[in-house]
């Protein structure tokens, strides 16, 4: 028994050494700037600010601004919050008994007794606050180290694969997909790995004229260098190793990296969708679905290769976690704008009871999404499935 609790304890302690400060790092950078949208959006409203908040529970430190805010960094860091003048709760649910008893100075500096429209653009700031910060990290990104330049040239072309099939040679070089142009073998590998057994259409240079060809990836289980299974679409071929076509980088300046970095985020996006869509109607897995332990173990993962890389994975984070906040789930960001879309539409308030029988479905959806995800990472990240197996 003493021997199993110190393997566990020793196996627990190597998986927290080496992926918490990864993961707390880039969570840190996601959440502190979603929070910060709401808290700049508010204060140019006139909301008085009350809490600004690094992680939920206990707070470790603090301290108050000149406008009576109260920054802190709490005990729980899986998120953050900002609390505004006359909620009842850190989810902004709304207080009608703070509400009734307050002067018309107070209520004026109120998050609720504030009109929907300005209400909305405090809510929505959050998300909006990930996609800019996702666009300024791939700009970056862009600028300082290039877009990747290595043509889409065929290889090899494996017997029996769904690109042997459609009359892959070797040579070919993918010039466009579905009619979209495909600038390098990079761009190639994304687009085909998030469509198993969609039918594609590739348009190919092959000697000095151009072929159409028609091929549906295949799905296929790919383990990754860090040892990780990952379902995805597969054409079944290789790269070109000539020497014109190594890989390389291609340096933009700042503006086509901003457009770039536009174009990068909207990728993550369509491609986010476009799983959920499949998992919707059965056509994807839901094993790819992660929680805060998958997370942290991708950000240990990625931080081996360094900080451009685990900078691009933050960016990725913001993107996911900006849209996660707009699905129309009460609680989320999305659910709020969904009631101030109501009442708008109503042009009065939706009724504190519809309100709390909303934010109890949407504690309910988020708990089955937190346990969902907590299971999915006991099978899929080795020393917690050890730990716990």
């Amino acid at each position: 028994m003493v021997d199993f609790l110190l393997h566990s304890f020793s196996t627990l302690s190597h998986g927290l050494i080496g992926y918490i400060v990864p993961f707390l790092f880039v969570l840190t950078i996601v959440v502190f700037f979603h929070e910060l949208g709401h808290f700049l959006v508010a204060r140019w409203a006139g909301v008085r600010v009350l809490t600004f908040s690094l992680g939920f529970g206990p707070e470790l430190v603090g301290f108050n601004d000149r406008h009576g805010t109260r920054w802190r960094i709490s005990a729980i860091p899986l998120g953050g919050y900002v609390k505004f003048f006359g909620d009842d709760s850190e989810a902004s649910t709304p207080s009608s008994d703070a509400l009734t008893k307050m002067t018309d100075e107070e209520r004026s500096v109120s998050f609720h007794g504030k009109k929907v429209g300005p209400r909305a653009a405090i809510v929505a700031a959050g998300p909006i606050a990930n996609f800019l910060l996702a666009i300024v990290i791939f700009a970056t990104l862009f600028t300082f180290f290039g877009k990747p330049n290595q043509s889409a040239r065929v290889d090899t072309v494996q017997e029996n694969s769904a690109a042997a099939t459609a009359g892959f040679k070797s040579g070919d070089v993918v010039t466009a997909i579905d009619g979209n142009a495909i600038e390098n073998f990079t761009d190639m590998q994304r687009i085909v790995s998030s469509s198993a057994g969609v039918p594609m259409t590739f348009t190919v240079k092959r000697a000095n004229g151009a072929v159409t060809l028609h091929a549906t990836p295949e799905l296929r289980e790919v383990t990754d260098n860090f040892g990780n299974k990952h379902r995805m679409g597969v054409l079944g071929i290789t790269r070109a190793t000539s020497p014109e076509d190594a890989a390389a980088v291609q340096r933009v300046d700042p503006a086509t990296a901003v457009w770039l970095g536009v174009k990068e985020t909207w990728f993550v996006v369509d491609q986010t969708l476009s799983y959920i869509g499949k998992v919707l109607v059965g056509r994807a897995s839901t094993d790819q679905i992660g929680g805060p332990v998958r997370i942290a173990q991708i950000s240990g993962q990625v931080a081996t290769l360094g900080l451009a890389p685990l900078i691009h994975l933050a960016a990725v984070l913001s993107v996911s976690i900006g849209l996660l906040n707009l699905f129309p789930v009460p609680l989320l960001d999305g659910g709020h704008l969904l009631f101030y879309a109501v009442e708008a539409l109503k042009g009065t308030p939706m009724s504190d009871r519809s309100q709390e029988f909303g934010f109890r479905i949407g504690l309910a959806l988020i708990l089955m999404l937190v346990v969902f995800t907590f299971y999915n990472d006991v099978h899929q990240v080795p020393w917690l499935k050890s730990l716990l197996g």
